[in-house]
C-alpha cells in the first residue's frame, strides 16, 4: 500500500499575509502575490500554501477556490507559533540602493528583529523606499521560512539615535580605527544588543568621537582587511548571531 503523501508538501510555496490568521476562516488572495501563486507555482484548487500573518504563525492552508485574477485560501493547521527572535537592532547607514537592498535581505534571513537605516554625513543616500524595503524582507522572510518579519524604522540621523539611545542596551560600534575583537565583546555583553555600521566612506572624527563617547558603546574590529559596508554588516551581524544569538543553542530569546 502506498504511503500517504505528507501535507503540506515541503514544495508548498509560502506567503505572508495580513493576519491574524484562524482556522477555517478564509483569506483571498489577490494582485501580484495571486499572480506568483497561479501563474508562477501554477498552484490550483487543492494544493497546499503555507501562510504566515507575522501574528500567530505559520499555517498549512488549502486553495478552495481558483479564478483567473484571484484565490481564496483556507487556514487548516497552524504548524508553527510565531518565533522567538533574538534581541538584536542593526543600525546600518544607508548605502546606495542595491548595497542596502542587500543588507535588508541578509539581516532579515540571519533573524534581525529590528533594522534602523541611519543618515551621517558620508552617506551617499538619505532616504529610503519604506514600500521597497517591506517588500524586500517580505520576500526574503517568506524565502527562509522565517514567520516574524523584522521592524523597518524610519530613517534617522546618527545624532538623534546616539541622544536617544536607551541606557539598558550595548551598542557594538564597527570602528575601522579598531577595538576590541567582534567575538569576544559579543559574548562578554548577553542580552538586548544592537551594531552600528557605517556608510562606504566610514564615519568622520566627529561621529566616531560622539558614538564613543556614548557610555553604551563597545567599539569592535572585524579583522585586518577593509570590509566594504554591506560586508561588514552581514559579517558582523552573522558572528553576533554565532556567539550570541540563536545560532547558539544556549542562547536565549524572549520574541515580541
Amino acid at each position: 500500500m502506498p504511503a500517504t503523501p505528507a501535507w503540506p508538501p515541503r514544495s508548498a510555496p509560502r506567503l505572508f499575509v495580513s493576519g491574524p490568521l484562524v482556522e477555517g476562516a478564509a483569506v483571498l488572495i489577490d494582485g501580484q502575490p495571486a499572480h506568483y501563486l497561479t501563474r508562477v507555482m501554477r498552484v490550483s484548487a487543492g494544493d497546499a500554501v503555507i501562510l504566515c500573518d507575522d501574528q500567530t504563525g505559520e499555517w498549512a492552508a488549502r486553495v478552495t477556490a481558483a479564478g483567473k485574477r484571484d484565490l481564496t485560501l483556507t487556514p487548516e493547521t497552524l504548524l508553527r507559533h510565531r518565533e522567538q527572535v533574538p534581541d538584536f537592532t542593526l543600525c546600518a547607514a544607508l548605502l546606495k540602493k542595491p548595497n542596502f537592498d542587500l543588507v535588508l535581505e541578509k539581516a532579515t534571513e540571519l533573524g534581525v528583529r529590528r533594522i534602523q537605516p541611519l543618515i551621517t554625513r558620508r552617506c551617499v543616500a538619505d532616504a529610503l523606499n519604506a514600500e521597497r524595503a517591506r517588500t524586500i524582507v517580505t520576500e526574503a522572510a517568506e524565502q527562509c521560512a522565517r514567520t516574524a518579519l523584522p521592524e523597518i524604522a524610519a530613517p534617522m540621523k546618527l545624532e538623534a539615535l546616539l541622544r536617544d539611545w536607551s541606557a539598558e542596551r550595548v551598542l557594538f560600534f564597527a570602528d575601522e580605527a579598531g577595538g576590541e575583537p567582534a567575538a569576544a565583546a559579543f559574548a562578554a555583553h548577553a542580552g538586548a544588543a544592537a551594531l552600528l555600521v557605517g556608510p562606504e566612506g566610514g564615519f568622520d572624527d566627529t561621529e566616531r568621537a560622539t558614538i564613543r563617547a556614548l557610555p553604551q558603546a563597545r567599539a569592535i574590529t572585524l579583522g585586518p582587511r577593509i570590509l566594504r559596508g554591506e560586508t561588514a554588516t552581514i559579517a558582523a551581524t552573522a558572528l553576533w548571531m554565532g556567539v550570541a544569538g540563536d545560532w547558539s543553542q544556549s542562547a536565549k530569546t524572549d520574541g515580541k
